[in-house]
């Protein structure tokens, strides 16, 4: 929503100002338009293999939706730790073993369908169980593990912004090459009345306005939004990560998922009473 917000206010800022003392018609030159958009394409496709092009493809649609990773999730998160670390202490951690298994169809994480949604966090989730009901692995290890685990998710979710980023970065530079094949144009008419030849320059010169306009203005900023919600999806894992290392060194489920509800944002991040008043209404 605010990227097109933002893309409405460029182009009144750009091209509502220029309007005022000049032509639109004269920013209008197709051929220029197509070999930016071809030369821009064309890059992306060369500089990256099937994988980053996948990924870049399948992420750009994300910046045109809201972050999923807000208040109302977290607390569905820290409760649904609550309720496995409570059942585990009450129970042992056999008695989750069932649960951990078959995740679709567990009564107990059934409740939380908006957690459940996002499968990566699931697996992540209940890998860990499993390693936990297993035995094998102390707290240490399983540390050490998560945190390879969630560098791994970090850089593979980079991918697609630092593709972004990298294309804006070549657009003006394409902007320029067109420019100075217009010149190179005009340079072959310098027999032409200076009338035509201005209108000629002027076209030549659209090339660079564009390049930098696509490049900052509409390209660098969906950079900037995929970038922002890679570091939103990161935080979730941490937050899990907080939870079962606390739980594993003999912390109760309730001191437990207060570790994880500390390290979220403060924009996310429910009260210490919110929390408490949830998981006790959750539990009546």
């Amino acid at each position: 929503m605010f990227l097109i917000i933002g893309y409405v206010i460029i182009l009144a800022a750009s091209l509502g100002t220029y309007a005022v003392h000049g032509s639109l018609a004269a920013l209008w030159v197709p051929t220029e338009y197509i070999a930016i958009v071809g030369l821009m394409v064309g890059g992306f496709v060369a500089g990256n293999g099937i994988k980053a092009i996948k990924a870049t493809v399948g992420a750009l649609p994300s910046v045109f939706k809201g972050s999923p990773f807000n208040r109302a999730l977290y607390v569905d998160l820290l409760a649904m730790l609550y309720e496995v670390l409570a059942k585990v202490r009450k129970e042992g951690l056999m008695s989750i073993e069932p649960d951990v298994e078959n995740p679709e169809s567990s009564a107990l994480f059934g409740k939380y369908p908006s957690v459940t949604a996002d499968h990566h966090v699931m697996e992540f989730i209940t890998d860990y169980l499993r390693m936990m009901v297993g035995g094998n692995l102390n707290a240490f290890e399983i540390e050490n593990l998560m945190d390879i685990e969630i560098e791994t998710h970090h850089n593979e979710a980079h991918v697609a912004p630092h593709v972004v980023s990298k294309v804006a970065d070549s657009v003006p530079a394409f902007g320029i090459v067109v420019a100075v094949m217009g010149v190179v144009n005009v340079m072959g008419s310098v027999g032409q009345p200076p009338a035509v030849l201005g209108k000629m320059i002027g076209g030549a010169l659209v090339g660079t306005f564009l390049g930098i306009l696509i490049s900052y203005g509409f390209v660098a900023p969906v950079a900037g939004q995929l970038e922002q919600k890679v570091e939103e999806g990161s935080k979730i894992y941490q937050c899990i990560k907080v939870v079962l290392l606390a739980s594993m060194n003999g912390y109760a489920p309730q001191v437990a998922v207060e570790f994880g509800r500390k390290v979220l944002f403060s924009t996310d991040r429910p009260t210490f009473k919110e929390l408490e008043e949830e998981l006790k209404n959750r539990k009546g």
